[in-house]
């Protein structure tokens, strides 16, 4: 069996989705601090041809807080202003129509942390691209919070006989091909490839959110996307 484990984002990159498509079981790291200004509740979408960030707003929201105990902010109506964004941005794609359906749904779902929403973002956007790994989260199944690290990695690696485990690239001087190799996992790296597209006349912009792929290319392009990578 092929993992790996992630935080959740909020419609993160394509890279995000190529690891999940690369492997039989994705762990959503949940119970694990929150990080403060990173992507768990934000990411970029396209304004006049360059990166333009989003916000989730959050209830008290603190790196002492696990990312499931982090809740979503009910003093602020976001989601009318953020479907508003997407249409204005977007009511011009040649998809636009069937993906604000979608992030409309998602957007507008009952729920009541950041984690749950992104739970369900994921789950969702991985069905409408066709993607069929199974997605589970770490707080329900491990019972290995007293693991940090590496060491917490290759217990739920065990703890699922996985036989390789993927990483996104940027853990490269986390984790030790060595010290998996001697558990027998295989031990790899992702590393996304720019794969470029038509966005509106503009010139290309990479590593927006799965919002923008989603938005300017058909299902059996999509596909295609999800194939560049390259393992390390």
């Amino acid at each position: 069996m092929t993992i790996a484990i992630m935080q959740p984002y909020i419609f993160p990159y394509i890279g995000y989705f190529q690891l999940i498509n690369a492997v039989d079981k994705f762990i959503i790291y949940d119970d694990v601090n929150f990080i403060n200004k990173g992507w768990i509740n934000r990411n970029n979408v396209l304004v006049s041809s360059k990166p333009h960030l989003f916000t989730i707003p959050l209830k008290d929201a603190s790196q002492n807080k696990l990312i499931n105990e982090v809740e979503l902010s009910r003093s602020e109506p976001w989601q009318k202003k953020f479907l508003k964004t997407i249409q204005q941005l977007y009511q011009k794609a040649p998809n636009y129509h069937k993906v604000f359906v979608l992030i409309e749904e998602i957007v507008n779902l009952d729920v009541q942390t950041i984690y749950e929403l992104t739970f369900q973002a994921l789950k969702r956007t991985c069905e409408y691209m066709e993607i069929t790994t199974e997605i589970v989260p770490s707080s329900t199944i491990y019972q290995n919070t007293h693991l940090k690290g590496q060491d917490r990695i290759l217990d739920i690696c065990k703890q699922e006989n996985a036989s390789h485990y993927i990483n996104p690239i940027g853990g490269m001087e986390l984790y030790d091909k060595a010290k998996f190799e001697k558990e027998g996992i295989k031990l790899d790296f992702i590393k996304s490839v720019s794969s470029p597209y038509p966005q509106f006349k503009n010139a290309f912009v990479p590593w927006l959110s799965i919002i923008d792929i989603l938005m300017f290319n058909d299902p059996a392009d999509i596909k295609e996307h999800l194939k560049a990578y390259e393992l390390i």
